[in-house]
């Protein structure tokens, strides 16, 4: 369990929430210090966290199922003020004695709450947008709790005890589609619990930082550091808490951004006191791609060739038989629930699998610390600037683990990748000159394989075609093209065509996601 540097702490039950680290995501948004635990914690291990709050996230199980997650009576009973949404609203009401039934209806997306009263809803409107995502519904609530909210499918909505100080929602308040959900959040945090905003980002460096010493102890750790925000935050997390102890292993396969590996070497051998091992790679990697044209065969023969790399480096830092023990990686929150909740007890529903959490190969064996798997992307970053790491490391932008490769449609040659680099490097270039680079959210070229006829000087050409593909996005999940100012695309297509050699024509991508993806490969 974490040690929190405040006296203040929430606890967060996980049955298994697809929003469950938001929940605790959207206390620390609030300064108030918050950590998620398994929902079968017993009261005796609550007791001795001596939390100040409790809150009992969702989750895609029914209640009313044999198998279905249990809460500690007991925990009711310790003094300490409960809210609890979807699961939690529904596993409080059966705990305490109240009934819970599966209603003809469902109720997911927005729906219109009607409030009655009640502490939660203070300072909101009588009738407001919810968010809901359920079937089963809380029939009879408990002795001692009062309905103070409905909606027209849903006639117990929220429901409290406020001699016993127990609040719980049917509706999420942690999503932003909960137009008052920030809000009833602030009411139980600070006006039912009485808590202080006294929590912040610097809080956590000292936090993790000794959390990270103290697991370590005297051993070896290794880390594959891509030079990407999350690989580059724990690279900085292990330099500040062990030092040396750490190896980072940065593999040059030759299909980096411009400028990349020279980046990510300065940072790690100059500011921060880690082992640093570049494995330049380049040419092992042209060799095994050469005349490869299927995506997914070049995704699989890079991802397969830096493990390669990756453990001979391993097997090279033993020391007298000693093989290293811990390995790190930059797993952030979204790929554990994608991947199905290894750390909620598998209680999560999977969506899909994520690379972070594929299991080693039969005879590769490290224990895995992975400091950041409670946390959000933004988050990251702003722990990534709080450790010191440059702005250029933490807002780099997305990047593809086969890197290049898959902005070369078709075979991949040195040639192409070097198309690739010149004309991505001029796009953000000068979008950056253009102070368009905090409005869009990823931009990039492509070389598309396609050749066509063109004039240069008084010569008939025959070259490649580039694509300039720049998307905005909330979550990466759909993104819209951006409207980049046709003066700046005039701008970029001429550098293009005049800088990089081999390219007589720009086109620009105009398609969203879905139907398209951001990446063309």
């Amino acid at each position: 369990m974490s040690k929190n540097t405040s006296d203040q702490k929430v606890l967060v039950f996980d049955f298994g929430a697809q929003y469950g680290q938001l929940i605790a995501r959207r206390v620390r948004d609030l300064h108030v210090y918050s950590e998620i635990v398994p929902c079968d914690i017993t009261a005796d291990e609550v007791r001795e966290m001596a939390p100040s709050a409790i809150i009992l996230s969702g989750g895609p199980a029914s209640v009313n199922a044999e198998d279905a997650p249990r809460v500690d009576p007991a925990v009711f009973e310790l003094g300490v003020p409960v809210l609890g949404f979807c699961y939690g609203h529904q596993i409080t009401a059966v705990t305490l004695g109240g009934t819970v039934f599966h209603p003809e209806v469902g109720e997911y997306g927005p729906a219109e709450l009607h409030v009655a009263g009640g502490e939660l809803f203070e300072g909101t409107p009588a009738s407001q947008t919810v968010w809901m995502s359920h079937f089963d519904a809380v029939q009879d609530v408990p002795e001692g709790f009062t309905v103070v909210a409905s909606t027209d499918v849903c006639p117990v909505a929220a429901m409290e005890n406020a001699e016993k100080k127990i609040y719980t929602t049917q509706f999420h308040p942690e999503v932003k589609h909960t137009e008052c959900g920030q809000q009833i959040l602030k009411n139980f945090l600070f006006g039912i619990c009485g808590l202080e905003e006294n929590w912040s980002m610097d809080n956590l460096v000292e936090t993790m930082t000794d959390e990270f010493r103290e697991k370590v102890g005297e051993d070896r750790v290794i880390l594959a550091l891509s030079g990407g925000v999350d690989s580059s935050v724990v690279a900085a997390l292990g330099a500040r808490a062990i030092g040396k102890q750490m190896t980072c292993v940065f593999i040059n396969h030759g299909l980096l951004r411009k400028g990349e590996p020279e980046q990510v070497e300065e940072v790690f051998t100059k500011q921060f006191d880690v082992d640093f091992v570049h494995v330049h790679a380049e040419d092992r990697y042209a060799e095994l791609l050469a005349g490869v044209t299927e995506p997914e065969e070049k995704r699989r023969i890079i991802g397969t060739q830096f493990w390669k790399e990756f453990f001979a480096v391993a097997q090279q830092l033993e020391t007298d038989g000693k093989p290293v023990k811990y390995l790190a990686q930059g797993t952030i929150y979204p790929d554990i629930i994608e991947s199905g909740a290894r750390k909620t007890g598998g209680k999560a529903s999977t969506i899909k699998s994520h690379h972070n959490l594929i299991p080693f190969p039969e005879g590769v064996s490290f224990d895995l610390i992975e400091p950041l798997d409670h946390f959000f992307k933004d988050e990251v970053r702003a722990l990534g600037l709080a450790l010191g790491l440059p702005a250029h490391i933490v807002y780099r932008q997305p990047f593809p683990g086969p890197g290049l490769a898959i902005r070369v449609m078709g075979a991949v040659d040195p040639e192409k990748v070097a198309i690739v680099r010149a004309s991505d490097a001029i796009l953000r270039e000068e979008i950056k000159n253009a102070h368009l680079d905090a409005d869009i959210h990823q931009y990039f070229t492509v070389l598309t394989g396609v050749r066509s006829v063109g004039v240069m000087g008084d010569e008939r050409t025959y070259d490649y075609t580039v694509a300039l593909r720049a998307v905005t996005t909330d979550d990466f999940m759909t993104a819209d093209w951006a409207r980049i100012p046709y003066d700046v695309v005039r701008i970029i297509s001429a550098r293009i065509v005049n800088e990089v050699k081999h390219v007589n024509r720009v086109v620009l991508d105009v398609t969203t996601k879905p139907p398209a993806s951001i990446e063309w490969e």
